[in-house]
């Protein structure tokens, strides 16, 4: 399968791009850190090249966009994040991390708010829904300057099952 290719995307701070397998040491600066990978649904990566397995696995939907978000100041890679859309309910999933060191920035917010902007221009978003876990307010804040709100609890658990939260979704209806 041939990968989809996202066009770069610019916001006031930061250069939205995709991932590549030459990002790992600065992907796994957050997925290797378990403050970061807390609430994450990946396991807690203990060494850099688990990083490649999930980067191998972006960009072969064109209804999965992904970014990494680049500090246009440093050129340095701090974070990911982006949409992935859901067909049988019409409703595209919000999901980001960002480093430790620039959390409470407003960088993940800047970064979100351009990439469904994307979006929009490109398919019809009719609805985008998050969840979170309980306790991550960091989180909850970033789907709040969205104008998500909440819509149900629920609870998710990491991939390797080895955790579960409770949590709650957050949506917005666009039409």
């Amino acid at each position: 399968m041939s990968k989809i290719i996202l066009p770069t995307l610019e916001t006031e701070r930061l250069i939205l791009r995709q991932l590549t397998l030459d990002d790992r040491e600065a992907i796994f600066k957050w997925t290797g850190d378990p403050r970061v990978n807390k609430y994450m649904i990946y396991p807690l990566y203990k060494k850099a090249e688990e990083v490649d397995a999930w980067v191998e696995t972006l960009y072969q939907d064109d209804k999965k966009l992904d970014y990494g978000f680049v500090l246009k100041a440093t050129g340095q890679l701090i974070g990911s994040g982006g949409l992935y859309y859901h067909e049988d309910i019409d409703v595209w999933s919000v999901g980001y991390n960002i480093a430790y060191d620039y959390w409470h920035n407003g960088y993940t917010p800047e970064a979100m708010k351009r990439i469904l902007e994307y979006a929009q221009s490109k398919y019809k978003v009719r609805a985008i829904a998050g969840t979170f876990a309980l306790g991550n307010e960091g989180s909850r804040r970033v789907m709040e300057k969205f104008g998500m709100s909440f819509y149900e609890d629920t609870e998710y658990s990491k991939l390797d099952g080895s955790e579960t939260f409770k949590a709650k979704t957050y949506h917005k209806v666009f039409f």
